[in-house]
């Protein structure tokens, strides 16, 4: 199989998102409004890791694009946990893609503690040959999130995936310490917002 030729939609995939979701962040600073939106990064799964999970779900080549879903994957983060939902709402009304499922990690989180929001979409692709639809993954998580999860990704490629007990034990309390930040943020982000709104009410009485 030619590879290049096969990631090249998803590689288009990803750089095209990256793009859309930037650019609703400047909007939000255009309009000087605070925006749910953070930073964006994206990645095309390496090679090596699609043959790992083709012949761990034992797939035959021809079934990687349906069966395999993350292989665009772009991440958004945010600041606060209200952030990520106003971010599903934008990408619900969206008509410049499908969305084929969602999965809320956060609500009902994995047994790991990792929580993330997910959503797999149909992305068309303008290709030399036609539109190709492809199969993207958006996850969505706050900064505190993002941190913890990036350390478990990190300590499961060190471990190869098999982390001591011990460790798995501190990286769960991680995860709600990271969750408890998450919630008391949340509530300070109420007392702000509420206390600019009275500010500038009362500037503009004067």
């Amino acid at each position: 199989m030619n590879w290049e030729a096969f990631l090249a939609p998803y590689v288009q995939v990803v750089e095209e998102l990256k793009v859309k979701l930037r650019g609703m962040r400047a909007q939000f600073e255009y309009e000087s409004k605070h925006s749910p939106i953070e930073f964006v990064t994206g990645r095309v799964k390496p090679l090596t890791s699609i043959l790992e999970k083709a012949s761990l779900k034992n797939l035959p080549m021809n079934k990687l694009e349906e069966e395999i879903q993350d292989i665009a994957g772009v991440r958004v983060v945010c600041q606060f946990v209200d952030d990520i939902y106003t971010i599903i709402n934008m990408l619900r009304s969206r008509n410049d893609f499908q969305i084929i499922e969602e999965k809320d990690y956060i609500r009902e989180k994995k047994d790991s503690g990792y929580r993330s929001y997910h959503i797999i979409i149909r992305y068309p692709v303008a290709t030399i040959r036609g539109e190709k639809q492809v199969i993207a993954e958006i996850q969505i998580r706050t900064l505190a999130m993002n941190f913890w999860a990036t350390n478990e990704h990190s300590l499961n490629y060190k471990y190869d995936g098999q982390i001591p007990s011990d460790v798995k034990a501190r990286l769960k309390r991680a995860a709600e310490a990271a969750f408890k930040l998450d919630e008391e943020m949340s509530k300070i982000k109420d007392e702000v917002q509420e206390a600019q709104r009275v500010f500038y009410q009362n500037k503009n009485k004067h």
